[in-house]
Order: structure tokens, then sequence, then C-alpha cells
């Protein structure tokens, strides 16, 4: 099933700097007509100008359409689901229907990771200090008492792995009798881990009158086979930058010398720059190992992985989020949906063999706007990727 835009691009649109102010006919989060509470948090964030996808995504949305998005990475997606989310569970509030019953959430956001479940909460908590409705998270992860003792007392918001909710559903801890809003975030992601049957049970668990938003980096095809299955019924919207670089991305492309990287990365690493490096290798023994020479080496890194302690991994990615570490290394759990301003430069130290992985990888930097490097580290091997990336123009 191909995917329209049904929208049209206001004139001189800058889609390599979607968030620059730079005409007084750009559009704003004013424009969208947003509650106070929400429009005083925008501009004590100094979020002025909406990205391609939360100018399309928005009105839509606020409208009570059920919505698929395709953009592309470090769009801004979260933003375009959490404001319509959060201005239509508080207006029902506003309008005396407030939720008093625990286990009984108006919207709920599904992620495929934790790690993407603690960032997206936080972007809602930033919102919820002037809005004032309760967010909750049940993640994989987390232990179950502490999953029970979020849900225990009433909320409005629950974010939540496919798999931790399901758990809540069958032992009765939460109910979706009360739903309003059903977000699906990086869908391909969650389909990528085997869960399109826990997806389909949730929908069909769910009122018939409930909204609906799916939001995707890729539209492979089985996204495309989900959406014609079970969001027929949505308005489809894509990007002109889905499945691309963006602009602001710098493409550095390094001839591996007789398989010797590590030499070839103490040069990258000599040329210094303001924010952080993050390090893609593609498995977990590679990963470890970059590691452990690097260390060896006297430079400072730290590792982001599965099946590593989750207090560690977390604080590893605190300390690269705050910039206290320059250097992160990572499997493709770093890949997805991470958000980290400060990424100057990713570094693929063993190219991924799938396109999407690259472009979610390369992703991590260049966000909303910014500048950033991506550099490769080419082999033979890579040969069939790079003819790819050449035909998207990376």
């Amino acid at each position: 099933m191909a995917f329209t835009a049904p929208f049209r691009f206001p004139p001189n649109y800058d889609v390599a700097s979607p968030q620059r102010l730079y005409d007084a006919d750009m559009p704003s989060f004013h424009a969208f007509d947003l509650i106070p509470s929400l429009q005083t948090t925008l501009k004590k964030e100094a979020f002025v100008t909406p990205t391609e996808i939360q100018e399309l995504t928005i009105p839509s949305l606020l409208k009570g359409n059920s919505v698929v998005g395709v953009a592309e990475t470090g769009s801004g997606k979260t933003l375009a689901y959490a404001l319509p989310v959060l201005q239509k569970i508080k207006q029902l509030e506003l309008d005396g229907e407030s939720v008093t019953e625990a286990g009984l959430p108006r919207a709920i956001v599904i992620v495929p990771s934790s790690d993407l479940g603690e960032q997206v909460a936080k972007v809602f908590k930033v919102f919820t200090h002037e809005t004032r409705l309760r967010v909750r998270t049940a993640l994989g992860g987390m232990a179950m008492n502490v999953v029970r003792r979020n849900v225990k007392n009433p909320f409005e918001i629950l974010l939540a792995t496919p798999g931790r909710l399901e758990q809540l559903m069958q032992q009765k801890e939460v109910s979706l009798s009360d739903l309003r809003f059903l977000v699906f975030d990086e869908a391909d992601q969650i389909l990528d881990q085997g869960f399109r049957p826990v997806i389909t049970r949730i929908l069909r668990a769910s009122p018939d009158g409930r909204q609906l938003a799916l939001f995707t980096a890729t539209a492979s095809d089985d996204i495309q086979t989900l959406i014609s299955e079970l969001f027929s019924h949505a308005e489809q919207i894509e990007t002109q930058g889905r499945h691309r670089l963006v602009s602001t991305l710098k493409t550095v492309n390094r001839e591996v010398p007789n398989g010797r990287r590590f030499p070839l990365l103490e040069e990258i690493l000599s040329e210094e720059i303001e924010g952080g490096t993050l390090l893609f290798a593609n498995t977990k023994e590679q990963c470890d190992k970059v590691a452990e020479e690097l260390t060896e080496n006297g430079y400072t890194c730290a590792v982001f992985r599965g099946d590593m302690d989750k207090k560690e991994r977390r604080q590893n990615l605190q300390k690269f989020r705050d910039g206290t570490l320059k250097l992160l290394i990572a499997t493709e759990l770093g890949a997805r949906g991470l958000d980290v301003e400060n990424i100057d430069r990713v570094l693929n130290y063993h190219l991924p063999k799938e396109l999407k992985n690259y472009l979610h990888r390369a992703g991590r930097t260049a966000r909303a706007g910014r500048k950033g490097t991506v550099i490769n580290f080419v082999t033979e091997r890579d040969e069939n990727l790079m003819q790819r990336l050449d035909s998207i123009g990376g």
C-alpha cells in the first residue's frame, strides 16, 4: 500500500532546518490553539516553530483524526503526538470528566524499549509541570512490584512496552475500557521485536471510539501490512525527508587499510569536537572489544548495549547526555529512539548490513536542524550498503 501525503508544504519551507523561524508566515505552535498551560511550557522551553512532522500531524490529531506518521529520525515525532494527547486528555478534565479510578488510563503510548520509554516519559513530564496530568510507566526490565505500584492509583497517561501492558491487562491491573488515545511510537522497531500479535490483541481490547496514532521512521513491508490491516482508516502522512539523510548531516567515508580499524579510529579521535562521539559496532563482542582496546590505550569511554546491567547502562547514557563522557560505544540498541542533544559525531566502526539500521544510526546526530557528522569505516564487504546509500544521496 502506498503512503500518501495529503498536505501541501508552506512556501519556502526549510526542510533542512525545520525548527528555525525564518519567515513571518511560517507556522508557530501558537497557531495550533493549544491550551494556555501547554503554550506556557512551549515558551519556557523555547519551542517556536514546529518541525515538518509536527506541523502536519498536530492539527489532524487535535481534530480527533487517527494518524500514521512516517518521518525521519530526529524530526520531533514525540512532541507531534505528546501535545495532542496532553491537550485532549486535559480538556476532558476541564470539562468535568476527571480520572478517579485506578488502572483506567485515558491515553497509552506503546514504546519498543525501556530506554525509549524513559526518554518519552521525560518529554511528557516537562509539559505536565504546568498542565498537571499524571504520567506513569510500565516498562520491560522494571520489577513487577514497581510496575504495580505505578498503576495502583488514578492516572491519565501510561507509557508501556507491549509485553508489560499485556501483562497488566491479563492480571486486571489495567483496563482499556476508558481509553481515548492509543499511540504506537517507533512502530518499525516494535514489529522488529516480534510484537505484532501483542499489538493486535491490544487494539482489539481497546474501545472502538479510541483515537489511534502510529509513528515510524521507516515504511517497511511489515509496517505497510500492519497499516493496511489495522490502521486503514487513519490519515497517512509522510514527511519529505523520510527514508533520507538530513541535509545538515555531513558524511565522511574512510577506507579501512588492511583491515586495521583501530589506528584509523585513533586518527579520527585526535580531531577534537565540541560534543560527543557515538561509536557503533554490530555485536556485543565487537562493542566490548573496541571499548577494551580504547581503555587500554588511555581513552575514556563507556558501553551502551543489551545484556548489561540496566543501572550501569542508564548511568553511562546519562554521563554521555550531560557531557561528562565524550565517547559512548554502542550496539544497535543505541540507534533507536535515543535523543541526546550533544552528539556531534556518529562513527560506524562496523557498518550495518541493513540500510534502515544505518539511517537510524545516522539519525542520532544532526537532529532538528542541528549539524552533525557521520563517519563510516568502509571495507569491501560494505559495497552493497554504500551503493544503496548513493542511491538516496547519503
